[in-house]
């Protein structure tokens, strides 16, 4: 997340100087006080079964949750009473599989395809009126029948121009 500060929170942020605003570019940091070590894992804990969750670094900071760096993470105990539930993904899943590119692939030819066909039949117009012209999928169609109708006639008797 990127913000604005000032101060002493701005010097120990690594920051960027851009019109008299100090723009700090912020990655997440162990949550222990004095450590300083990039976030690797998540902490979370579940109290109604007193078990302390482990885990691959959340996507998004949340409040009730923990960021911890490597060192912290592989040290953490629990609690007496309480459980460690260390969960690790398996690095082979995290990478792409031939069914995913060939997912991407056909997405990518979907998206190409042309949506409108010229040779097909454009639908019928609606009775008494004409094409004048085509741009695309879009008409602009007019009517068969256009009364004349006197300008005189247009407005009310009692009509002023001002």
């Amino acid at each position: 997340m990127s913000g604005l500060l000032s101060g002493s929170a701005a010097r120990r942020a690594k920051t960027r100087c851009w019109s008299g605003y100090v723009f700090v570019v912020s990655r997440r940091r162990c949550s222990k006080p004095s450590c300083n070590g990039a976030a690797s894992s998540t902490l979370t804990y579940v109290y109604a079964d007193s078990t302390a969750v482990l885990g691959p670094l959340a996507t998004y900071a949340e409040p009730h949750c923990y960021d911890l760096c490597q060192m912290h993470s592989e040290r953490m105990t629990a609690p007496i009473g309480w459980e460690i539930v260390r969960i690790t993904p398996d690095p082979d899943a995290l990478k792409p599989t031939s069914d995913d590119l060939e997912a991407l692939a056909d997405a990518v030819r979907e998206a190409a395809r042309p949506r409108y066909l010229p040779d097909a039949e454009p639908p019928p117009l609606p009775s008494g009126s004409v094409e004048v012209a085509r741009r695309g999928h879009l008409r602009m169609l007019t009517s068969v029948e256009i009364p004349e109708v006197p300008l005189d006639q247009l407005f009310d008797e009692d009509f002023e121009p001002r």
